[in-house]
């Protein structure tokens, strides 16, 4: 409950120009969000995203489709089945507006580093997602992401199990074999 209350704290300062009582209703419906998804919107919970710095509209959408269940996630579709077209707009503010997630502290390997690079760029990867993979408008951000997320994510695009708004990430996961998808989720997530 504290890092509710903290993370509540941070997000009332960012939002300038909201009423007070404004702030603290966004506050106890963010209290949610951090709870999985850390006080400061990076995770520390094995396959639960981090969300802090991500494109509002991409997180918009989310919200959108666990509110609807048109992406099922059980305690997603809990949490997002009361909130207005507004709240998934304030909240998707928010969570933007947070520093990006770190990349993890261990040493990292310059090769295999350099060959995913390698991979991401000949499949365009950095064409959607950007060179910095911070993502844009309605494409995420991945750089900083959980590998273990990023893992899991790429493995249900490749398979179906995960629709995009466009068979893109389909398309141009089909031929990648495993081995370069567990490269690509190393990659990604050590981004600094």
């Amino acid at each position: 409950m504290r890092c509710a209350a903290a993370a509540g704290l941070v997000l009332l300062a960012l939002l300038s120009g909201a009423s007070s009582a404004a702030a603290n209703e966004l506050s106890e419906k963010l209290a949610s969000c951090v709870a999985c998804h850390g006080a400061d919107g990076q995770s520390q919970i094995e396959n639960v995203p981090s969300v802090s710095a991500q494109q509002p509209s991409y997180t918009l959408i989310q919200l959108f489709m666990f509110r609807e269940k048109l992406r099922v996630a059980e305690p997603m579709n809990e949490a997002a089945k009361d909130l207005t077209d507004a709240d998934l707009q304030s909240i998707a503010h928010a969570l933007a507006a947070l520093p990006p997630p770190k990349p993890p502290d261990d040493p990292t390997d310059p090769a295999r580093l350099e060959r995913a690079r390698a991979l991401t760029e000949q499949n365009h990867c950095n064409v959607c997602h950007r060179p910095d993979y911070a993502g844009q408008q309605t494409v995420p951000r991945l750089a900083g992401q959980r590998e273990d997320y990023l893992l899991k994510t790429l493995r249900d695009y490749k398979v179906g199990a995960r629709r995009a708004y466009e068979p893109i990430m389909l398309e141009v996961l089909q031929p990648i074999d495993d081995t370069l998808i567990v490269e690509v989720a190393y990659y990604l997530s050590h981004l600094r």
